[in-house]
């Protein structure tokens, strides 16, 4: 037992040593990416440009379908962000957009609302229970890492917010996209969706699935 325990502390204390042997990482983007994220830039080529972006400023064009947009900040956008396990991004929300249901798997995420009105909300996993509120200019809400949650513009102007992540690479999956947007036989997802197969095949079509 007092070896196990002083394996795991020995463990903890070299990750620990190590991740404070750099001050940074900054991403080399011209190598894959990894589990661990990218492999760092050499210290002699890093500038300050690389601890700084400006790609918030503009946004994504909106998707027609949601009426509303994403523009990321991650490492892949934002090499300086590499190996800290934070992100951000900017969410644009038409009149009646909508970002729909969804998960980050890789981290927890805190939305800041900056203009605009937003009714914003998750599920829990262990009793489905959901979690919403309506926020305005000022408010911020948190969604707790992997849960599904989604976020709807509730208000009669454009609305424009601010989500950081605890992961450089959050991940993303739009529970929609997953049904309705491949190859997956319709019959499997009436199946496991209890949806019927006219519904199923029209969805696919709005989304581009097959099958």
């Amino acid at each position: 037992m007092y070896f196990q325990a002083f394996f795991i502390f020995s463990l903890l204390f070299i990750s620990s040593s190590q991740a404070a042997v750099l001050d940074f990482c900054v991403g080399d983007l011209s190598l894959p990416d990894g589990p661990s994220g990218y492999s760092c830039k050499k210290p002699s080529k890093v500038t300050a440009d690389d601890f700084a972006y400006s790609g918030l400023a503009t946004p994504v064009k909106l998707n027609p379908l949601i009426k509303a947009a994403v523009t990321p900040a991650f490492a892949p956008q934002f090499p300086g962000l590499n190996g800290l396990g934070i992100s951000m991004a900017r969410v644009d929300l038409a009149v009646s957009g909508v970002i729909p249901m969804h998960t980050h798997p890789g981290g927890s995420e805190v939305l800041y609302v900056v203009q605009g009105y937003i009714c914003a909300g998750f599920v829990s996993s262990s009793d489905n229970k959901v979690f919403f509120k309506n926020l305005k200019p000022g408010d911020i809400m948190v969604f707790p890492q992997g849960l599904l949650h989604f976020q709807i513009n509730s208000g009669k102007t454009a609305a424009l917010a601010v989500v950081s992540f605890s992961s450089q690479t959050p991940g993303l999956q739009i529970t929609d996209f997953a049904l309705f947007a491949n190859d997956l036989p319709t019959e499997i997802v009436a199946a496991t969706t209890f949806l019927d197969a006219a519904t199923i095949k029209k969805l696919k079509g709005v989304l581009g699935g097959t099958n």
